[in-house]
């Protein structure tokens, strides 16, 4: 059956890791939902985070190819309840409509959006959650008029106290 699995890497290149790994994402056939490269706590090093949906036995094989790639040093796989993870989104909705519509102000307080840039014709609202609650906002915000959205990729940490610098 397959699951959401969050795999987290580490590597210290973060090119020739992007095409090794799409390739290998491509043979297996396994589609992937999010792709996130960041720096990480490690000077010289990235970490990326890739959210999949797959079986186990596919995440512990795909697991154990990556950690052969050289410029990998690790790879972990978790599943959504192992990890605390967010999103962040950008909505674009008509300035107007706060002028002319009074639920708007309870709206955003209510789901704690910040306002990222105000303009004549827009406001840029922000907001942070989980997959689900973007989902969720995107949809209270369409009949508002939402003119334009976009969410980040899948950024996680483990909910154990142990990372990948006590390992090393």
């Amino acid at each position: 059956m397959k699951n959401e699995f969050t795999l987290t890497i580490y590597s210290e290149d973060q090119i020739r890791l992007i095409s090794k790994l799409s390739s290998m994402f491509l043979r297996k056939q396994i589609q992937i939902l999010s792709l996130n490269m960041s720096i990480c706590e490690i000077d010289n090093m990235y970490r990326h985070t890739i959210v999949v949906n797959a079986t186990l036995d596919q995440i512990i094989n795909l697991t154990a190819q990556i950690e052969k790639i050289i410029e990998v040093y690790k790879c972990y796989y978790h599943i959504n309840e192992e990890i605390v993870f967010m999103q962040t989104a950008l909505f674009k909705v008509p300035t107007v409509l706060f002028m002319t519509n009074g639920d708007t102000e309870l709206m955003l307080r209510e789901n704690n959006f910040k306002i990222a840039e105000i303009q004549k014709e827009y406001t840029i609202l922000q907001a942070t959650g989980t997959d689900d609650e973007i989902v969720c906002l995107t949809e209270k915000l369409k009949p508002f008029g939402l003119i334009e959205f976009v969410a980040s990729s899948r950024i996680a940490l483990e909910k154990s106290n142990k990372g990948f610098c006590t390992e090393m």
